[in-house]
Parts: C-alpha cells; structure tokens; sequence
C-alpha cells in the first residue's frame, strides 16, 4: 500500500508543468507571472540576474544567476539544469537569445520550439515591417510603416504626412521610439537611432543598467532595422494572448488609460472587448503558428474607432496575472490547457472599471484616476510586495548612484487619455485601492 502511495505521488508530481521564466530586464511583470504560475500548480524556475524581484516569489523551484559576460551561456545552462516544459521569456532581448540558440543548439531546438512555436516565424515577429506586412495581409488594419534606409525616405514620407514616428527595432518599454513633428525631428531622431551601439554602451548598460544581455547585444545588432510609421490620432490599447500551435487558448484586451510618458508601458488600463482587436490576435497565432504569449499594441482612431496594429511584442506582457471573472487569467488558462484541463476559475477576480498596475501606477504618480482605480498589489506575497516599493535593484547600488548623480535619469512625464468607450467596459464596478501602499 506504501509502494502504491509512493508510485501515485510520483506520477502526480510529474505531471506538473515545468516552467523557467527568463528575465533580464527589470520588469515587474516577470515576478508577477512567476507568482500566478506558481500558484496554478507549475514547478517554476527563474533566470535572472541578480538581485532581481523574481527572486522574491514564494515557492519557486530554483533562481538562476543571468551573467553578463557570457549570457548565452548562462541560457543554455539554464535549459540544461531545469529542463522545462516550456520557456517563457519575458522581454524582446531574451527572445532574440532564444532564436539565436534554436539556429546554433541543436539540441535545444525542440524545447524552444515548444516554447515560441513555428521557428518559420522568429524573423517575422522580430522585425515590425515584416509583421504588419503579414498583418495587413490577413486584412488587419495596421498604422502605414516603411523602413528607413536614408534621409530621403524620411523626406519622401514627410511630403505627405507633417508627423511620423521613427521607431528602431530591438528595443522595449517604449525605448527606441521617437514621435516627430517635421522632418528636421526625423531626421535627427534617425541619426540618434541609426547610432552603432558598440561596446562602451554594452559596458554602461551591464555595469550601471545591469542588464545581462548588453554585451551580447552590442555584439549582435549590427545594421538594426529603423521604420517610420504614420502617427495615428486616438486611444492607445493593446491585448495579450496565450496560444498553442498557433490556436488561441485565451485574450485579454485593454484600453490604456495613463501610461509612463507618451512612448511608454501603460500604467493604468481599464478592460475592453473589442472584436477586431481580438481577430487580429486570432489571425497572426494562426499565421506564425505562435505558442505561448504575445502582445499587439493598437492605436484606436479617434474618428472611427478602428483600431490599427502599430507593433507585436513577440513574449509576454503585463497582463498575464490580472484575474478576471469570466475568464480568469492568461497564465491560468495557459496552464489548465497545457494539462489537458479546464481554465480554473478565478478565486479573487478583479471587478473595478480600471486597474493600476502595481507599483508603476504609484512610481509614475500617474494620474488622479489612482482613487477610482484597483491597485492591483500582490497581497499574497509580503516579500515582493516590499520589493516592488522600491526602486529597481540597480538603481539602488553605488555605481548607478554615482552615475546618475551627473547624468540624471530621464523620467517622462505620465501621459493621461480619455476614457474608453463604456460600451465596450466589461467591468461592473470600482473598488477603492488599499490606502496603506507606499513607495519609498
């Protein structure tokens, strides 16, 4: 009988999914997801580098250290010692590492495969011309895009549009972005782009930014791809999506309503429904066969509401954790589904009309919207709540405080949008956030 009970908790145990969760920025959507696939039954692994927040979440497995001077390495390694059942990573860079390692590392092709989906579309999702490309084949409404190779297809482009939006690939969090309103900001936020990052900028960015993959990317970004794209006049939104083999498992969709400086992450959202948001979601899984998450962001027109695909985040976003009555969250059903289960149900669903994501909404004293909001804080994790408070780990070290003393950092202002359409709001009521959150 021993034997019995021994053999069915085995069997039990190896049917939990394994999960490593990559991060090299310092994000708090890594720790967040680490949390609520933690508390859905997964065994999860972190990669990280050190001192980051992910490192606070009760009931992981292991934390791994993302070194700098070899982080290619330290991701292989990582593969190796945790060996999961899917990999989630959770910036742009960590994506590209990935695709790197499925053309080098044989071995590795099958558990990345698993992880992103069809290797046929890492080139597309990695490249914001060749997605809206594809988009706007599929009949999805996308923001007009060129790539840049010179001044004179900035100078054609202005001829016919006063504003544009000068974008260079690689970058996230609202970086390598540049809003213009003549030719001369074109231009000159063209050249700033176009800059080579060499070694002296992955250095700064490893030592003072401690980003991991700063001395791999400086050596990888030879040529990077600059576009120009039209400045649509509206809403900002964006959805998230956790799919497998291209199907959709599930869709959460957003309209921002504050975000960190105009190019920035959003800080507070509230719910929509919104059908061709959603489609365009369903459409471009289908086409690159994605598993996984992946974000769309969308302008929303102001004159007529369409909502126009501006750029993909090919891996996760802030969204995964936030628990919804209908649905639950992404991470949830993503989880059920890999089991070959049910989406559980959510046990402490968010009901207000808007949401302030913790602790960006309160760092960015984003808007007066705080009062009516629910401040999505993890009650349930005292440690990382303590954490989040502060400000981000590398900040808080000699170096970056040394650094910053003669290069201040560049806060940008929050940014504030009307509201969305309340036809299109799926929450029922507001709950008053907490009082006693604070940030030191």
């Amino acid at each position: 009988m021993a034997e019995e009970r021994v053999e069915s908790r085995f069997f039990t145990e190896v049917r939990r999914p394994s999960v490593l969760i990559v991060a090299a920025k310092w994000w708090p959507l890594s720790a967040r997801l680490a949390s609520a696939f933690v508390k859905h039954g997964c065994a999860v692994s972190a990669l990280c580098p050190a001192g980051h927040s992910i490192a606070k979440v009760s009931g992981l497995e292991r934390v791994i250290r993302y070194t700098g001077i070899d982080s290619l390495f330290s991701l292989r390694s990582a593969l190796t010692i945790t060996r999961p059942d899917f990999i989630v990573p959770c910036d742009d860079g960590v994506v590209a590492q990935l695709h790197s390692l499925h053309s080098s590392e044989p071995s590795c092709r099958a558990l990345i495969e698993n992880s992103l989906g069809n290797p046929a579309g890492f080139p597309i999702v990695c490249s914001r011309e060749r997605l809206l490309e594809a988009a706007a084949q599929l009949g999805i409404a996308v923001a007009q895009t060129c790539r840049v190779l010179g001044p004179a297809d900035l100078a054609l482009w202005h001829r016919q549009a006063p504003m544009s939006v000068v974008k260079v690939d690689g970058e996230s969090g609202g970086n390598g972005v540049r809003i213009c309103g003549s030719i001369g900001e074109a231009l000159a936020a063209w050249r700033d782009l176009s800059k080579p990052q060499g070694l002296m900028t992955g250095w700064k960015r490893l030592l003072i930014d401690r980003d991991p993959i700063a001395l791999w990317q400086s050596g990888n970004r030879t040529g990077r791809e600059i576009t120009v794209q039209q400045m649509v006049q509206g809403h900002p939104a964006n959805c998230m999506a956790a799919c497998r083999d291209g199907k959709l498992i599930s869709i959460v969709s957003v309209a921002v309503l504050a975000a960190d400086g105009p190019t920035g992450a959003a800080v507070i959202i509230q719910r929509i429904r919104n059908e061709p948001m959603e489609k365009a979601a369903i459409l471009l899984a289908g086409k690159l066969k994605i598993t996984g998450f992946f974000g769309l962001d969308f302008m929303i027109a102001a004159d007529t509401k369409v909502p126009y695909l501006i750029e993909m985040n090919p891996r996760t976003t802030q969204l995964g954790h936030l628990e919804f009555a209908d649905q639950g969250s992404l991470v949830g059903a993503f989880s059920a589904h890999w089991c070959g289960k049910p989406a559980p149900q959510a046990e402490n669903p968010i009901l207000a009309r808007s949401i302030a994501l913790f602790p960006q909404a309160l760092k960015a004293a984003a808007s007066r919207r705080h009062d009516s909001s629910y401040l999505d804080v993890p009650w349930n994790e005292p440690a990382l709540q303590a954490e989040l408070k502060l400000s981000p780990w590398p900040e808080r070290q000699w170096a970056a405080r040394l650094y910053h003393a003669f290069r201040p950092i560049d806060r940008a202002a929050a940014v504030e949008y009307d509201k969305a359409d309340d036809t299109n709001a799926t929450a029922t009521r507001v709950v008053p956030r907490r009082a006693d959150v604070a940030v030191r």
